[in-house]
């Protein structure tokens, strides 16, 4: 379905071939044991025990990887499939390169698993400097990077980790697979949380990986299989239901982005907006280039966590929340979760609402906020 638009990829990605008095969408399977050949055993079906094998999770593996273009599995977060990765791949001795500006979980994972474990674990801001690479395993990168919002140039970050021979990794959970699609900018593999705006209904966990080399996915999948870190049926089923409404989604997300990005720079009170599809932005030259479309998540500063919080109180169609990409407009103050940003810092997570509407609300609960 490579040839075919966006919103006609997400409606139709991953369902099976249409018979006569079946749905569009199988309903969930929900099955631990299945009933197996008793002369074959598990050789004579795809189904023998539901941790490894769930035709529900098969067909949402189907779909997403139809977006990322490549072969997926799913796991029961974000946190499993990104944890699943690096001790699918790392060994003590190995390198790993990991972004000092990128989800703070994967930073404490590696300081307080991997370290223990015997891996070199460098860390390195999205944008760089990078160190040299000979001698490292894997470089994880998370582009747009949450929550500062730099990007980086994965066709050379790639070029210059496999010249070292190097894997490059690209966590795609900010910009999803309609926004970019790292294994066709050379990346080795993709990892991100579906618990976002990929699935974007705020109800359910969900993560994945993808990658072209049957060899990564083969590993991957035993590690998925020996530790059990699966969805559910039923998550599974309502991810599938969700990427239907993706393009819709992130269509109404990245236009309301805009118009905040544009209320927010025109206000003196609000300081270090960032957002990629703004022109005067650092990451703007190759995000332009690089994305085929902006996420709906943008950043700034309120100066102090006290004005962030009258200016959430204050606001009707902002609610208070951490995660993104969700229908509903959130504000989150990244500092009260451990990352590294300024008390005042936010991370805005643009809804579904109408953008009329939303841009008076966001600027009345500024005004309403007072000053620092």
């Amino acid at each position: 379905m490579s040839d075919l638009g966006d919103g006609t990829r997400c409606v139709r990605a991953g369902l099976p071939e249409p018979a006569p008095g079946d749905p569009f969408l199988p309903g969930p399977v929900f099955a631990a044991p299945y009933h197996l050949d008793p002369f074959q055993g598990p050789a004579g079906s795809p189904n023998g025990y539901g941790r490894p094998d769930n035709p529900t999770r098969r067909l949402l593996e189907a779909a997403v990887g139809e977006l990322e273009g490549g072969d997926c599995r799913v796991f029961a977060t974000g946190q499993a499939a990104i944890t699943g990765m690096l001790l699918t791949l790392l060994r003590p001795g190995d390198t790993v390169v990991l972004p000092t500006d990128g989800y703070f979980p994967v930073r404490a994972f590696a300081t307080g698993v991997l370290e223990t474990i015997g891996v070199r674990v460098v860390f390195a801001p999205t944008v760089g400097p990078y160190p040299f690479l000979d001698g490292v395993r894997l470089v994880l990168v998370e582009t747009p990077a949450n929550p500062g919002l730099d990007v980086v140039d994965v066709a050379a970050l790639a070029e210059r980790a496999h010249a070292a021979g190097a894997l490059l990794a690209v966590d795609n959970t900010t910009a999803t697979p309609l926004g970019q699609r790292p294994l066709d900018l050379g990346a080795d593999l993709v990892v991100a949380s579906g618990t976002k705006a990929l699935t974007g209904h705020s109800d359910l966990l969900l993560g994945y990986l993808a990658s072209r080399s049957a060899e990564l996915v083969e590993a991957v999948t035993v590690w998925r299989t020996t530790t059990g870190a699966v969805p559910g049926a039923f998550d599974a089923w309502l991810a599938h239901r969700s990427l239907a409404t993706l393009d819709l989604r992130l269509a109404r997300q990245s236009a309301n982005a805009a118009a905040v990005a544009g209320l927010l720079a025109d206000r003196s009170d609000v300081t270090g907006l960032r957002w990629p599809g703004l022109p005067d932005d650092p990451a703007y030259p190759v995000a332009s280039a690089q994305m085929r479309r902006m996420p709906g998540v943008l950043s700034f500063d309120l100066g102090d966590a006290d004005r962030v919080g009258r200016f959430v109180a204050s606001a009707r169609l902002v609610a208070a929340a951490t995660s993104f990409g969700g229908l509903h407009t959130t504000a989150d103050r990244r500092a009260q979760w451990g990352d590294d940003t300024a008390p005042g810092f936010v991370r805005l997570s643009c809804g579904a609402e109408d953008t009329v509407d939303l841009v008076a609300d966001i600027a009345a609960a500024l005004d309403a906020a007072g000053p620092v």
